[in-house]
């Protein structure tokens, strides 16, 4: 666990994971798991690195965070992320009981959560967390922009 210093905030670090990833040649979307005041995990993308299409940042982070807690349930974790969730990401938000999402850019080609199947709207959801969009949205998107514009 890391503690959160001032004025740092998870959005920072889950934007310095995108970068990172983004160095790396993955999609630049990073994540944080905040627990009690303390980010207990973090992470970008890593679907290239790994050949894991699974290897979204959210997915890498929950599973992280699951494994530092010894719990599969995240109940009172909050998850930061650049890019708005898939439906794959969105369904494992769910199932972790993940009590807040804050998200930047908006995706509405792939985004699962207010795009797409709007997940947690479904009734087949058991768990919808607290949903709050456009944390540092114009730096999320600016970084995404840079690198589909750099491999064009």
């Amino acid at each position: 666990m890391v503690a959160l210093t001032d004025p740092e905030t998870p959005m920072d670090i889950a934007l310095a994971e995108a970068r990172a990833a983004m160095d790396r040649g993955e999609v630049p979307v990073g994540a944080a798991v905040v627990l009690d005041g303390a980010i207990i995990a973090r992470d970008g993308n890593r679907t290239i690195e790994r050949d894991d299409p699974t290897a979204h940042a959210e997915m890498l982070v929950i599973r992280a965070a699951a494994g530092a807690v010894g719990s599969q349930r995240l109940t009172g974790a909050d998850l930061y992320v650049t890019l708005e969730p898939c439906a794959m990401c969105a369904a494992a938000i769910s199932f972790a009981r993940i009590r807040r999402l804050y998200f930047g850019a908006d995706d509405p080609k792939s985004g699962g959560v207010d795009h797409g199947p709007r997940f947690f709207s479904l009734g087949t959801c058991h768990h919808a967390p607290e949903v709050y969009s456009g944390i540092a949205e114009s730096e999320s998107a600016a970084l995404l922009r840079r690198f589909f514009a750099e491999r064009r």
